[in-house]
């Protein structure tokens, strides 16, 4: 036999397990007949198909659609056991790891805070003795991992699984893929932390049936992950989505940026820029409930003490959080009047404050982006909030499986 033809065989029947999968995936339940019907395959095609993603247990059998006037058809789900996945999520200032199913429902997690300035060692080391926590609690479980999925700020070449550079960490060439395999003979996949979000927004989250979306995820730095035509869009050398450092102002007087320049949009619209705005009013002596508060819990100011301020009718706090919201929604709208989104997703840790942040993005965006495009684009909050790249984590190894079905274990 031709070895070029069972080749193409081989990537033909790879190719419609993956389609067939991700219409289950996207469009659950569905039956065989709906499954022929959408992708134009035969019958006997599509139940061949489907019987070999039972047999991989990545499809099961969810019931009957009893609403017809002919014979029932059997319906099919993504089966949630068909393995379980580790997510990991490399902040600037923690360390969170996730066990999920493979829907992304979370079975065990673990977070702990890091200090920016360790040595890098130090952080991996921390970030990899959780890791093997996990890994211990699901032997005892009988968990069967479908891969490792890491997410990280910065640019991330994606072969390689290697940190190309993140700026908040001052990181450089970092081997993730290398040192996360060595350490859980796993498999792995490194992601930048916007772009793995994007994925999981597009896989679990607000954007299933959306074909253009740009998800900003912010924290410490502000990335973002831009799906175009239903796809992750990457760029020359698949760095794309670093627009925390876009300049949209040049003052001299300005802030230096992780990255080293001045008048970079995250260094406006970040959580250090509503702890600074929060820290100068508090200097000139404006009345606030944050320093009680900060005595009382004997805490440093952080983003969640001003948003429990805020939630308590603090105005210094309220009106530091409107200002992050009027530089966010500036840098939103010239990314608007580009790329046409049908959404705009926010998540990550500023997300917490996200109902008092939202309604000025919102006024901004109306008041600096073209009324024809802007009226087009809804601005919500993602359902995973601060967890958003750590659900991102999940759904790269998710999108592993749904695209190579054959490589998922029996």
């Amino acid at each position: 036999m031709n070895p070029n033809h069972t080749a193409d065989q081989a990537y033909v029947r790879e190719t419609n397990l993956s389609l067939v999968l991700r219409l289950i995936h996207s469009q659950s339940p569905l039956s065989r007949a709906q499954l022929a019907a959408i992708t134009g395959l035969n019958k006997s095609t599509v139940s061949s198909l489907v019987d070999e993603l039972i047999e991989r247990k990545l499809v099961h059998e969810t019931g009957s659609n009893t609403g017809g006037t002919g014979r029932p058809a059997t319906l099919l789900a993504i089966n949630p056991q068909a393995g379980e996945v580790i997510g990991v999520e490399l902040g600037v200032d923690f360390v969170s790891v996730a066990v999920t199913d493979t829907l992304g429902n979370i079975l065990w997690r673990r977070r702990e805070d890091a200090n920016p300035s360790d040595d890098q060692g130090k952080m991996i080391n921390q970030t990899l003795n959780i890791v093997k926590e996990a890994m211990a609690t699901g032997k005892r479980k009988g968990y069967n991992y479908l891969g490792l999925g890491l997410a990280t700020p910065g640019t991330v070449d994606l072969k390689k699984g290697l940190l190309i550079f993140a700026p908040n960490l001052h990181w450089r060439n970092v081997p993730f893929a290398k040192i996360f395999s060595d350490n859980t003979k796993l498999r792995v996949f490194v992601e930048n932390d916007a772009n793995a979000a994007a994925i999981a927004e597009h896989l679990f989250g607000t954007a299933r049936q959306c074909q253009d979306f740009l998800f900003v995820f912010a924290g410490v730095g502000i990335g973002g992950g831009l799906f175009l035509n239903g796809k992750l869009y990457r760029g020359n050398n698949g760095y794309a989505g670093e627009i925390g450092h876009s300049p949209i102002m040049a003052e001299p007087s300005q802030n230096v940026c992780h990255c080293g320049n001045r008048g970079c949009w995250e260094t406006y619209a970040n959580q250090y820029s509503i702890i600074q705005r929060v820290q100068a009013r508090l200097e000139v002596k404006r009345t606030s409930i944050i320093p009680k508060l900060m005595a009382e819990q004997n805490s440093h100011l952080t983003l969640p003490l001003i948003k429990q301020a805020a939630d308590a009718g603090d105005k210094e706090a309220i009106d530091s959080l409107i200002e992050a919201g009027q530089a966010m929604g500036q840098g939103l709208a010239g990314l608007i009047n580009i790329f046409n989104p049908e959404k705009i997703i926010l998540g990550g840790p500023l997300s917490i404050a996200g109902e008092y942040m939202l309604p000025p993005i919102k006024a901004t965006i109306d008041r600096h982006s073209l009324p024809e495009i802007d009226q087009q684009a809804e601005v919500l909050l993602s359902p995973f909030g601060p967890d958003a790249s750590l659900i991102g984590a999940v759904a790269i190894v998710v999108d592993d499986m749904l695209s190579f079905p054959s490589n998922a274990k029996k």
